[in-house]
């Protein structure tokens, strides 16, 4: 069944001003440059305030000072964004779940499975395991040995977690995920590697996501440990050891090396990297594609890397780079020399 909302019901649910027709009809949500007459858009970003006055949306969340001259109908927040996350997911509508284990999953003798979970197809639940009531467990996923998952968790499919993960409430896992397998732990000997035993486990905090194909490596002796709603894009690499403070995000394709640590309120840029046995502390951004490799001390945004430039002014960047070393060395000779 289709949901639609008045503007009025908008307004009142999510305590905005109106201004505009309180009787305009929303059943959907789309960007400013596509929506339509029945549809919700959002002005967060200065650089798209040109396209407001071409836009067909039927109510547009924007700050008062946007809404100065526009003609349409216009919810007011102080954050267009939050307000617009909000009313969004009154439509992101999901099939109900019915609770029960499928008749083609595997239930260890040992495992406890709450009544009111839900466990799909083809999905394996490993000795001693803990499924939480409200859990849906989607179609191939692999829960290994004392593994415990919260209430309200969901595991969309395909994901593995391997032994001695433990999930918060309403953790949301994407597919392809793995959570617990062996950190990169090695010793030489005798000119041979020789495999460190990762004895530590997983541990994720309530409300943390974890996206599609995202690895986290249980610790070699203490967890690794993801703290209260932790945010991972997808295609990520958390190392062994490594700890992470609550409300920290990361996007896609950045890592973290063994033993690092990160503070709470960080943001992690695509791509970026950050080196072993490390600490950020709270509230440092970290740009895209930036590699961290000493201890951050102090909040603030960083940034490392050369910016984009056209192959013919890289390469001779790129050749001068080389001949920085012996020009510092002329320089500081002629310091040296009596003036």
């Amino acid at each position: 069944m289709a949901l639609s909302f008045t503007a009025a019901d908008l307004a009142a649910q999510f305590d905005l001003e109106l201004r505009g027709d309180p009787a305009q009809s929303i059943d959907g949500v789309s960007t400013l440059a596509r929506a339509g007459a029945r549809q919700l858009a959002f002005l967060a970003n200065p650089r798209y305030r040109s396209q407001l006055a071409h836009s067909g949306a039927g109510l547009v969340v924007m700050r008062a000072d946007d809404a100065e001259g526009f003609a349409g109908n216009a919810l007011i927040a102080k954050d267009p964004y939050v307000a617009f996350a909000k009313i969004a997911a009154l439509f992101d509508t999901r099939p109900a779940t019915t609770p029960g284990v499928h008749a083609l999953a595997a239930v260890d003798d040992t495992a406890t499975v709450s009544p009111d979970a839900c466990i799909g197809p083809f999905v394996s639940i490993g000795p001693r395991a803990r499924v939480d009531a409200g859990a849906v467990i989607g179609p191939g996923c692999v829960i290994g040995e004392d593994c415990a998952i919260g209430a309200g968790c969901e595991l969309v499919a395909n994901v593995t977690l391997v032994r001695r993960v433990r999930l918060g409430r309403r953790v949301l896992v994407h597919p392809g995920a793995v959570l617990g397998a062996d950190g990169f732990g090695l010793a030489m000997e005798h000119g041979r590697w020789l495999k460190v035993p990762q004895l530590g486990g997983v541990v994720v905090g309530d409300d943390c996501e974890i996206g599609a194909n995202t690895t986290i490596d249980r610790g070699a002796l203490d967890d690794t440990v993801l703290e209260e709603d932790v945010r991972l894009d997808n295609q990520i690499q958390i190392g062994h050891n490594v700890r992470i403070g609550a409300h920290s995000a990361m996007a896609g394709c950045s890592a973290v090396a063994g033993s690092a640590t990160i503070g709470r309120y960080c943001l992690i840029g695509g791509g970026a990297g950050i080196l072993g046995h490390l600490d950020v502390c709270d509230r440092v951004v970290v740009t895209a594609m930036s590699l961290v490799t000493r201890s951050i001390r102090e909040p603030g945004e960083y940034s490392s890397g050369t910016p984009l430039m056209d192959n013919r002014s890289w390469r001779k960047s790129a050749a001068r780079f080389k001949q920085l070393d012996a020009l510092a060395r002329q320089a500081g000779a002629r310091h040296k020399e009596p003036q």
